[in-house]
């Protein structure tokens, strides 16, 4: 049998294998032991399944659930898994997966009754069974209309929609199979369950060892690992606010009939675009107005503090929200929490050593309380000004002082610290957290991460403002997301009010401006694979004409030719 040489990134070796070998065959073959078992491989720096077929020189790197790459497979897995005990259990019942809420994913069940307790513990040892039974997940490539049909047959009419608009020859699709299982077994089925996911599964039900699936609303939960304790599971967080965040969005999608990509692509080719960009503008202002209604009809109200990741439209949402109090009569001004940062000598530090701006210690905490408290008792006061150049902050020239209407405006990553704003009266502010929560799906069985919709404006944004190539900004997110996990997720719920900055039609907006700049990562860099990641998802969408985004629109702040000033 004739042999390839495969370098494999994990022993830093080449080895010599028989051409035709699976990952899953290599793995075995060159004797790795990872705790968790392998999930996936980068191969060139794409992420595969283990499934995937050798036939000549490669790179290679086996990936595990402690990877992001290896969790999302271990997820998509577990997700296939739920759909078939639904299946199985509900015969046609429609499941929707993929709410990102307390450390898990929200699923929705429409079945006669409700979702009850006794359902779900069902459906959960129901999953166990499948998970003991160590079913097989096997792709199938075939013609898109085949595909199509055969989704048709199951009721998936949301993949269906979704395959029908982009056009491929040629797609791919998982069932879960039992071939290699006792017949008698309960779970051997005459028919293969078949789904379609826009990744890679794991090989078989038996690689997924830890999960739990408990009721959520009027819904049910499904539980995934920690990815830094992957022994354990994520640790449940209260997010009752931003579950109904979610939940608002998607009641409202329904009534549009546009929940999912499919539904999205077929609204564009249809011609319906401007009615969707106006609907999706129109309810966005509506609820920044309500939110100005609601601050301007307190008097005692001074100081409104916004914070949310990175890339969620804050700098736009602040100067909206100002548009909209000027039209309640009020005067809002509108001040930088950037220049409230300590000198660069002061600066903390991380563990590499690097200046740490993320932390909060970064900031004069010191000061920016003292003149906030000064502000609110009539004082006038002179606002500093940090100099990123010299690392110093000096004063600014600029004086302040409040009048009667006057609304102090400040966004930032610290905003809903309650360190941040210690020697402000609660009564005196009002907590906003904004973020891009993505609730539009690619169908029932593919959420969309609102970390890619963020990664993807950030992309954009930094490449046309900040002189940042794409392989930079992929470069950094690691490190952007451990500071939001750190500093800003915590203090969410704290927020008196959560403003979703996501439109339903973005991710067809910044589809024409994203895949050219993903396109200049090169293979050969490690940010490849996310690179591919996203040009995949995003080629799901249908382009849509960028002069279709009006120009006030929070978008604009990552496309440009934005009204506003930044």
């Amino acid at each position: 049998m004739k042999s390839i040489r495969i370098f494999c990134k994990n022993i830093n070796s080449w080895v010599d294998v028989p051409k035709g070998s699976t990952l899953e065959d290599v793995y075995f073959q060159i004797g790795l032991k990872m705790p968790f078992g392998p999930t996936n491989c980068l191969v060139n720096n794409r992420s595969e399944g283990l499934h995937y077929t050798l036939n000549d020189s490669r790179d290679i790197e086996f990936q595990d659930i402690t990877t992001d790459s290896g969790l999302r497979t271990y997820t998509r897995s577990l997700f296939f898994v739920l759909y078939k005990a639904v299946n199985d259990r509900f015969p046609g019942a429609r499941l929707r997966i993929g709410t990102p809420v307390s450390n898990g994913y929200y699923c929705s069940l429409d079945i006669v009754g409700g979702v009850t307790d006794s359902i779900v513990n069902e459906l959960r040892m129901d999953m166990q069974r499948l998970i003991e039974a160590d079913l097989r997940f096997r792709r199938v490539t075939c013609h898109t209309s085949d595909a199509i049909e055969l989704f048709r047959q199951q009721g998936l009419m949301q993949k269906v929609k979704l395959l029908e608009s982009i056009g491929d020859l040629y797609t791919h699709y998982y069932t879960l199979d039992d071939a290699d299982c006792d017949r008698d077994h309960p779970f051997n089925s005459q028919n293969k369950l078949s789904d379609f996911f826009y990744g890679s599964l794991l090989v078989r039900t038996g690689q997924i060892y830890i999960f739990d699936l408990i009721p959520f609303g009027d819904g049910l939960l499904l539980r995934i690992p920690d990815q830094k304790s992957p022994s354990l599971l994520r640790p449940m967080k209260q997010q009752d606010k931003m579950f109904d965040v979610f939940q608002e969005e998607q009641r409202w999608q329904d009534i549009l009939g546009v929940s999912t990509v499919g539904e999205l692509n077929r609204a564009i080719l249809s011609g319906e675009t401007n009615d969707l960009v106006n609907v999706s503008e129109a309810l966005q202002e509506k609820k920044i107005a309500r939110i100005a209604d609601h601050i301007a009809a307190d008097e005692k109200i001074k100081v409104v503090l916004i914070a949310g990741p990175s890339s969620s439209g804050k700098t736009t949402f602040a100067k909206r929200l100002s548009v909209q109090l000027k039209a309640c009569g009020k005067r809002p001004v509108q001040i930088s929490m950037d220049n409230y940062f300590v000198d660069r000598e002061l600066t903390p530090r991380d563990e590499n050593g690097e200046w740490d701006f993320e932390c909060i210690d970064a900031v004069n905490l010191d000061l920016f309380n003292m003149q906030m408290t000064q502000l609110l008792d009539g004082e006038e006061i002179e606002l500093p000004f940090y100099d990123f150049t010299t690392g110093k902050n000096v004063p600014s020239g600029k004086h302040l002082k409040l009048e009667a209407e006057t609304i102090l405006i400040l966004e930032g990553n610290h905003a809903l610290n309650p360190r941040m704003s210690a020697k402000i009266p609660d009564e005196a502010k009002f907590k906003i957290y904004a973020s891009a929560l993505t609730t539009i799906m690619l169908d029932d069985h593919n959420y969309i991460p609102t970390t890619d919709c963020r990664l993807l404006r950030r992309i954009c944004r930094d490449y046309k403002y900040r002189g940042y190539q794409p392989q930079e900004v992929i470069r950094r997110c690691p490190s952007v997301s451990a500071g939001e996990e750190k500093w800003i997720f915590p203090f969410q719920e704290q927020a008196d009010v959560m403003i979703n900055t996501s439109l339903l039609y973005e991710l067809a907006a910044l589809r024409a401006q994203a895949l050219p700049l993903l396109e200049q990562v090169p293979e050969k860099a490690p940010e490849f694979a996310t690179a591919t990641r996203l040009r995949k998802f995003i080629n799901y969408f249908v382009p849509m004409p960028l002069d279709a985004v009006p120009p006030t629109s929070l978008l604009r702040e990552f496309m440009g030719h934005s009204v506003f000033k930044y």
